[in-house]
C-alpha cells in the first residue's frame, strides 16, 4: 500500500459524508425522513436496492465461490428474479394502497398491533445480526492493509470509524441521502471489480476464462446431489432463491422502505424487477473476478497463500497485485459496498423502531416532530449496536456470504409466511399468526444452530429456510385458525383487514 492509496480512501470517506449531507435536503417529518416524500425516481431506487443487498459480502465473498468452485451461484440469481416478479405484482400493491411507511404496517392492519410489533421486533434483531456480519466483511480487508503497514489495529476500531461516517449522513439526511449515496457507491464497487479483471487479464496475458472452462469452473447448473442438504443444487437455488427474494424484498423493511420511496406503485414495480437483472449481472462480474484470481495465483489454495480465511483472497490481490492508486479505488469500493448496506440498515431499523415499536407502546399520539427526533436517536443507537454481532461472528471460518444469508433466512420465512397467511386465510386472528410466526422462526433457528454449533452437518440447506418458514407458518397458523368461524369474503376489506377488527389483537 502506498500513500496515494490511503489518500484515495480518505478522500472517499470525506466525499461520502459530504455527498450524503448535500443531497439530503431538509427533513420536515417522518415521511420525508423514512420514505423521501415518495418522490424518488425508480432507477435510483433500483440501484439503491442492489447496493443495499450487495454489501462487502458480495465484493469479497462471491469471488471465493468461483475461486474454490464454479459459477453455479448464478442459479440463485435466477430465483431472485422470479421472486421479485411475484413481489412486484402480489405484495407491493398492498403497501401502496395502504400508504404505509413500514412493511409491518400491513400486518398491523390485518391482525392488529401485537402482530405488527412482533414482526417489527424480530426484524430489528435479525437485521442487527445479519448486518453485523456485513460490517465484519468490510473490516477484513481494511485490517489486512493496516496490519501489512505494521499498524497494530483491531476490528473494533475499524468498525467504529465506518459506523461514525455512515451514521453522520444517515442521521441528518434520512432515506433520501441513503438512496443517492447508494447509487454513487454502487458504481464505485462495480468499477472496482471490472478494474481487477482488466489488470489480471493484462498481467496474465489473458486466457484465464478458457483455462477455467477446461476444468469445468464455468458450470452454472448443478443437478447432482441431495437438493435438501446441498446448497449448490439447482432446485434448492432456484426455488429457495425465489422464496428468499420474496421474503427479503417483500417483507424485509430494509428493501420495502426503498420501494415505498418511489413516486408510484408502477415505478416501484419497475425498480424491483430491474434490480433482479442488475444483481444477476453484478454476481457474474464478481464470479469472473474469482476465476481470474484462480488463474493469477496458479490454482493455489488459500492456505498455500498464507491466508487464515478464504475471504481474504481478493483483499490480498488488491493489496499486492494492483498498482498504486488502483488499490485505493478497490478498497474504497469495498468500503462503499459496506457503508451502503450499513446506512440502509440504519434507516430501516430506525423507521421500524419508530413506527412498529415506539409508536405502539406510546400511550399518546406521536407528532411528526417527535417521531423524527426518536428516529434520529434510533439511528445512532443501532449504528453503535452493530459492533457486537461483528465481534461475535469474527471467529467463524465458513464463507461469510453463506453465514449472513443463513442468519437472515432464519426469520425471512416466518415474515413472508405471516404476510401471505394474512392475505389467504380469512379465518386467522392475531394469536394464530403470532404463534405460527414464532414456530417458523424456532424451526429455522434449530437447523442453523445444529449446523453451526452442534453437529457441523448440513441437514437443511440455507436456501430452504424461507420456504420452510412459510410452510410451518401455514401449517401451524392454519390449524389454529380452525378454532374460528369462517369469514365471508364480503366482510374482508381490500386492504386485508377484517371489518370491525382494526383494534383487536386476537
Amino acid at each position: 500500500m502506498q500513500t496515494i492509496d490511503l489518500l484515495v480512501i480518505a478522500a472517499y470517506l470525506a466525499a461520502t459524508a459530504w455527498l450524503g449531507l448535500k443531497l439530503s435536503g431538509r427533513q420536515t417529518g417522518l415521511k420525508d425522513y423514512f420514505v423521501g416524500g415518495r418522490n424518488l425516481p425508480w432507477w435510483a431506487v433500483c440501484l439503491s436496492v442492489v447496493a443495499t443487498e450487495t454489501s462487502a459480502l458480495t465484493v469479497i465473498g462471491i469471488p471465493v465461490m468461483s475461486y474454490l468452485g464454479d459459477i453455479s451461484y448464478l442459479q440463485l440469481a435466477i430465483g431472485y428474479i422470479l421472486g421479485r416478479i411475484i413481489v412486484a405484482f402480489f405484495m407491493l400493491p398492498r403497501y401502496y394502497d395502504g400508504q404505509m411507511v413500514t412493511a409491518y404496517a400491513y400486518l398491523g392492519k390485518r391482525f392488529g398491533q401485537s402482530t405488527q410489533t412482533t414482526a417489527g421486533v424480530t426484524f430489528l434483531f435479525t437485521r442487527l445480526l445479519a448486518d453485523g456480519i456485513r460490517v465484519l466483511a468490510a473490516a477484513i480487508p481494511v485490517n489486512m492493509i493496516l496490519q501489512g503497514m505494521g499498524l497494530n489495529t483491531d476490528y473494533f476500531t475499524i468498525i467504529v470509524v465506518l459506523a461514525v461516517v455512515t451514521i453522520l449522513y444517515t442521521f441528518i439526511g434520512g432515506i433520501k441521502a441513503v438512496v443517492w449515496v447508494d447509487v454513487a457507491q454502487m458504481f464505485l464497487y462495480v468499477t472496482g471489480g471490472l478494474l481487477a479483471i482488466i489488470v489480471i487479464t493484462a498481467t496474465t496475458g489473458g486466457g484465464w476464462l478458457g483455462e477455467a472452462a477446461d476444468v469445468g469452473k464455468l458450470t452454472m447448473f448443478v443437478f447432482e446431489g441431495n437438493p435438501i442438504s446441498s446448497d449448490a443444487s439447482f432446485v434448492a437455488s432456484l426455488l429457495g432463491g425465489m422464496v428468499f427474494a420474496m421474503a427479503s424484498h417483500g417483507s424485509d423493511q430494509l428493501v420495502v422502505q426503498r420501494l415505498l420511496a418511489c413516486r408510484s406503485k408502477r415505478e416501484a414495480q419497475k425498480a424491483i424487477i430491474a434490480s433482479g437483472v442488475v444483481v444477476f449481472v453484478q454476481f457474474a462480474i464478481f464470479l469472473m473476478v474469482g476465476l481470474a484470481l484462480w488463474a493469477y495465483y496458479e490454482h493455489a489454495s488459500p492456505e498455500a497463500l498464507g491466508l487464515t480465511r478464504d475471504d481474504e483472497i481478493f483483499p490480498l490481490f488488491i493489496i499486492e497485485g494492483l498498482p498504486p492508486g488502483v488499490s485505493g479505488i478497490l478498497l474504497a469500493g469495498i468500503l462503499a459496498a459496506a457503508m451502503s448496506t450499513l446506512s440502509s440498515s440504519l434507516s430501516a431499523l430506525s423507521s421500524s423502531t419508530v413506527s412498529d415499536v415506539y409508536a405502539r407502546f406510546k400511550k399518546t399520539s406521536m407528532s411528526d416532530e417527535e417521531g423524527l427526533k426518536v428516529g434520529r436517536w434510533a439511528t445512532i443507537g443501532w449504528g453503535l449496536a452493530f459492533i457486537a454481532p461483528a465481534a461475535v461472528f469474527q471467529s467463524d471460518e465458513g464463507n461469510i456470504v453463506i453465514l449472513a444469508l443463513g442468519v437472515a433466512g432464519i426469520t425471512y420465512g416466518g415474515l413472508l409466511g405471516a404476510f401471505v397467511f394474512g392475505i389467504l386465510n380469512r379465518r386467522a386472528r392475531a394469536t394464530d399468526a403470532n404463534i405460527a410466526f414464532l414456530a417458523a422462526v424456532g424451526v429455522n433457528a434449530f437447523f442453523f444452530v445444529m449446523e453451526k454449533y452442534v453437529t457441523g452437518e448440513v441437514w437443511v440447506a440455507w436456501q430452504w429456510y424461507p420456504l420452510l418458514g412459510v410452510l410451518v407458518t401455514f401449517a401451524v397458523g392454519g390449524l389454529l385458525s380452525l378454532r374460528h368461524p369462517s369469514v365471508p369474503r364480503i366482510l374482508q376489506r381490500s386492504d386485508g383487514q377484517l371489518e370491525g377488527q382494526e383494534r383487536t389483537s386476537g
